[in-house]
């Protein structure tokens, strides 16, 4: 019986050293991911401006806004998209959360837009990131966004295997000012 008791008690014992050397995680992320999410604060604000897309339909084209901001402390960048016609009717809504995840030393977007979801490669550059998405077999849209002086450049190009690139899209937009988005306004514990 001592022995028994000897033994939980031993276990319980190293259990809890263990557990105290753990840290405790932070609501705001670890430092690594806050300081790679930062890399991208330049798009942080208000952003209004054109969208073209070129399709087998045609080519449309929509008033396009974004807002972007930071949460859960900066660990994390978050992105919504919309797309008006003429009319003021929404053709496109879209929401993006980008993170870093530094046991693998990459980036993540993680994208909802149109019924679709999924996660894909993203890469920030000198001047602004680029990013993939999947588009049938063998083939895929690339996009390349340049932010500069106020101006938030996108372009996304349709590549199929065997085929010369195809302009899907291009977005110009005009920063119009900052944004407490998505991280004001949180639920008050009272």
């Amino acid at each position: 019986m001592l022995r028994t008791v000897l033994a939980a008690s031993a276990v319980l014992l190293l259990a809890s050293a263990a557990h105290a050397q753990v840290p405790m995680p932070s609501p705001n992320g670890s430092e690594a991911q806050r300081a790679a999410v930062s890399r991208l604060d330049f798009m942080d604000g208000e952003w209004r401006g054109t969208a073209v897309i070129s399709g087998p339909q045609g080519r449309t084209e929509l008033v396009q806004t974004e807002r972007v901001g930071s949460h859960l402390g900066g660990s994390v960048k978050v992105i919504e998209g919309r797309g008006y016609d003429a009319s003021g009717a929404t053709q496109f809504n879209a929401l993006a959360v980008i993170s870093y995840d530094e046991r693998a030393g990459r980036y993540g977007f993680r994208s909802y837009a149109q019924g679709f979801s999924g996660d894909y490669a993203f890469e920030p550059t000198v001047d602004g990131f680029r990013w993939s998405v999947p588009a049938g077999p063998n083939a895929r849209i690339d996009y390349v966004a340049t932010i500069k002086d106020g101006v938030w450049h996108e372009v996304g190009d349709y590549v199929a295997e065997g085929q010369p690139p195809r302009r899907y899209i291009e977005m110009r937009l005009t920063r119009l000012g900052d944004t407490d988005w998505p991280a004001a306004g949180a639920v008050a514990p009272r």
